[in-house]
């Protein structure tokens, strides 16, 4: 392994000072699950990396406010979150998803923060918080920014933040009595990659589906919503007819690609499948107060 500067920042807003905006060898390590293994495998050689191990207890925080807002710190785990009861309480969809996210063992060191800036569109987490309507908060050099989840991606290992930026919070907004689900279809076992993951979210008025947010990974180059599914369901009765149709304007809209867990051909199909159930997933949990 070719040697490499590491720093260890006291705060965030000095790790964002020993950050590069043109130096694409100079970069920040939370958990470090995805980095070390993109080192090992020699597909990355950093110049720096800039620990962001102690940069302060309140990045790790996770809270949920009266009002049933979540705010979890880029910092805090996949295993505390997991864990956190408030959380899973007022977001059951997280809290059900969290388990079939890698092992324990990844789970226990990777960072909300890490899973969300590394682009990698077969994390599960993603997906999920955009279906929810998720924004993060990235720190800057000079200023702050909020981005939505969905916004948040621009191609295949491509974000929006900055060489030279942080995400600092999740926030996350209150569920009121939307219901969500996430599908996850694997080739292999449970915690694997996923082949496709869909999230959806949605207000149910007996059968009738509103306000319906409804999200695409894995199967696709970038986490990305379908919007042309999302104007069949929304106002539409969620019966065989609606959800097939809506499957059918997924796979229209969403460019799907193949690799190891399932050519393309077979990933639209599961595509095309996979948005009524997940739709019937939803529609079968329990709202949140």
């Amino acid at each position: 392994m070719t040697p490499f500067e590491l720093m260890e920042p006291q705060t965030l807003q000095e790790a964002v000072g020993l950050l590069d905006p043109d130096d694409a060898s100079v970069r920040p390590v939370a958990g470090g699950t995805a980095l070390m293994l993109m080192m090992k495998a020699g597909v990355f050689a950093p110049t720096r990396l800039v620990s962001l191990q102690h940069i302060g207890a309140q990045h790790s925080e996770i809270g949920v406010s009266g009002a049933g807002e979540l705010r979890i710190g880029a910092m805090a785990t996949l295993s505390a979150l997991e864990r956190n009861t408030k959380a899973a309480e007022a977001f059951p969809v997280i809290a059900r998803m969290l388990p079939r996210l890698s092992n324990v063992r990844v789970r226990n060191v990777a960072c909300v923060g890490g899973a969300l800036a590394h682009g990698d569109p077969h994390m599960d987490l993603p997906p999920v918080l955009a279906a929810l309507g998720a924004k993060v908060s990235i720190v800057g050099p000079k200023e702050s920014r909020d981005v939505a989840v969905d916004e948040l991606y621009t191609g295949y290992y491509e974000t929006v933040v900055g060489r030279n930026e942080l995400i600092a919070d999740v926030i996350v907004p209150a569920m009121q009595s939307r219901k969500a689900a996430y599908l996850k279809i694997t080739a292999r076992s449970a915690d694997d990659w996923p082949a496709l993951g869909v999230a959806v979210a949605l207000h149910a008025d007996g059968n009738t589906l509103r306000d319906v947010r409804l999200v695409a990974s894995a199967a696709t180059a970038m986490v990305m919503r379908l919007t042309e599914a999302e104007k069949i369901l929304n106002g539409a009765s969620a019966d065989d007819a609606t959800l097939k149709r809506a499957g059918d304007a997924a796979v229209a809209e969403a460019p799907i690609i193949g690799d190891i867990r399932g050519s393309v051909a077979y990933k639209r199909e599961l595509l095309r499948v996979g948005v009524g159930r997940a739709v019937r997933q939803a529609l079968s949990s329990r709202p949140t107060h």
